[in-house]
C-alpha cells in the first residue's frame, strides 16, 4: 500500500491555480505528493487522474510507495507521448509547472511539447505555480513532525558520541567523517547537507568546507550537521572550544547564545518571520557586532534542508503551529574565529518545542 493520495489537497491546488493539469518533477515535491522516493520521473495531476511516469528502474518501487497510477516510459512509449496523451484527455488548456524548480531548457521542452497539442486554435499554456505547491509543505503533519524529531535526535546522539573522541590534532575532515559515521550508526538514511567542521580561523566562514587543517589548542570548532530520517532533514550547529577560551571568545559566544535564547523566549504562533529575525539581529547589533551577522536567522526544514518560510529581514510569513524552523544566529570575525548556535524548533499552539537537546553552554575540551 503506497502513500494515500490527498485528493482534496490536490484538487484545491488545481482549482486555486486555475489549471487543468499539474506537472511535478522536483524530487522533493514528488516525494511529498506521491510518496515516490526515486526522484526521477514526472507526476501528472488532473481533475480525474493521478499519474506517476517513470522508467523500468523505478516502476516496481513506485507502485509500492505510491497510490498514483504508475505508467512506464520506455523506447516504444516516450515520456512526451504519455504527457501529451494525458493533456489531450483532460483538455488541458492551462498546465501548472514548478517555476522555481525547472531549468530554462526544461521549460522550453514543455513549451514545445504542448505546442503540438491542439484544442481548435488553442494550445496548452504553461502557468507558474510553485508557491501553491510549496504552501502545504510549510505546516508539517504529525507524521512529518515525528520524522523530523527523530532526525534531530539522531544528530543529538551523534554529537554526544563525538564529544567523547574530539581532541587537538584531529583534522576537520576527520571530525566531519566521524560525525557522519555516528549519524549513520544511529540510524540516519543519509545527510541533509555536507557536514561543516570549521576550526580556528576557518570558523569565521559560516559555510566553511572541511580541510586537512588540524585542530589546535585555543581553537573554536563550529560543527553544522544534519541527517535524513525517512527522507526528512535535521539541522543543528554547536561551537566548542579546545583548551582555554580567551575572554573575547567567551564574550562572543555568550552574545550569540543570549541572542539565540532571546528568540526562544519570544517565538510563538502569530509572529511575523522578519520580526523574529530582528530579535536576534537587534541583540547582536546592540552588543556592537551587527556587521558580523550577515545571514538570516533561520530557515524551515522538511524534505529539503532549506524550505520556506524563513527567519530573515524580508519574510512576512506569519508563524503557524506545525512549522519547523531553525534558530541560528552567529557572529563571524574575519580571519579570527566565529560562533554559531543552532536549534531546530517546532512551532506549537502556545509557543515552541525545541527538537534539539544537545547542551548549548560553552563546551571546553
Amino acid at each position: 500500500m503506497g502513500k494515500t493520495i490527498d485528493k482534496e489537497l490536490i484538487q484545491g491546488i488545481i482549482s486555486e491555480a486555475g489549471v487543468d493539469m499539474v506537472l511535478i518533477t522536483d524530487p522533493y515535491n514528488l516525494r511529498y505528493y506521491t510518496g515516490f522516493r526515486g526522484g526521477e520521473g514526472v507526476a501528472v495531476m488532473t481533475r480525474d487522474r493521478y499519474v506517476l511516469i517513470t522508467d523500468s528502474r523505478y516502476t516496481e518501487a513506485a507502485s509500492k510507495e505510491s497510490d498514483f497510477e504508475v505508467i512506464e516510459f520506455n523506447m516504444t512509449r516516450s515520456k512526451k507521448s504519455i504527457i501529451t496523451e494525458l493533456a489531450k484527455e483532460c483538455g488541458a488548456e492551462n498546465v501548472g509547472f514548478e517555476d522555481d524548480n525547472i531549468s530554462y531548457q526544461e521549460y522550453k521542452m514543455y513549451e514545445n511539447m504542448f505546442s503540438e497539442v491542439d484544442f481548435g486554435d488553442k494550445h496548452p499554456v504553461l502557468k507558474p505555480m510553485n508557491s501553491l505547491l510549496m504552501k502545504p509543505r510549510r505546516v508539517k503533519t504529525a507524521e512529518e513532525i515525528g520524522f523530523l524529531r527523530q532526525a534531530e535526535h539522531i544528530g543529538d546522539m551523534a554529537f554526544s558520541d563525538l564529544l567523547g573522541i574530539l581532541k587537538p590534532g584531529m583534522t576537520e575532515l576527520e571530525v566531519a567523517a566521524e560525525l557522519e559515521y555516528r549519524m549513520k550508526k544511529h540510524g540516519a538514511g543519509g545527510f541533509s547537507f555536507d557536514t561543516i567542521a570549521a576550526s580556528g580561523v576557518h570558523s569565521s566562514m559560516p559555510h566553511a568546507i572541511p580541510t586537512d587543517k588540524k585542530i589546535e589548542e585555543g581553537d573554536f570548532l563550529t560543527l553544522d550537521f544534519g541527517c535524513l530520517y525517512e527522507g526528512y532533514c535535521s539541522d543543528m550547529t554547536r561551537t566548542v572550544c579546545f583548551g582555554k577560551a580567551s575572554e573575547e571568545q567567551k564574550k562572543i559566544y555568550n552574545i550569540v547564545l543570549e541572542a539565540q535564547l532571546a528568540v526562544l523566549d519570544a517565538v510563538k504562533p502569530g509572529l511575523v518571520c522578519k520580526d523574529v529575525d530582528s530579535i536576534a539581529r537587534n541583540y547582536i547589533r546592540e552588543a556592537g557586532y551587527g556587521d558580523f551577522f550577515g545571514h538570516g536567522l533561520g530557515h524551515s526544514v522538511g524534505l529539503f534542508i532549506h524550505e520556506s518560510p524563513a527567519f530573515n529581514t524580508r519574510d512576512e510569513t506569519v508563524l503557524e503551529p506545525g512549522m519547523v524552523i531553525t534558530d541560528e544566529p552567529g557572529i563571524y570575525l574575519p580571519g579570527r574565529f566565529g560562533v554559531r548556535i543552532e536549534d531546530m524548533i517546532l512551532i506549537t499552539e502556545n509557543g515552541y518545542e525545541n527538537l534539539a537537546h544537545s547542551p548549548k553552554e560553552l563546551i571546553v575540551l
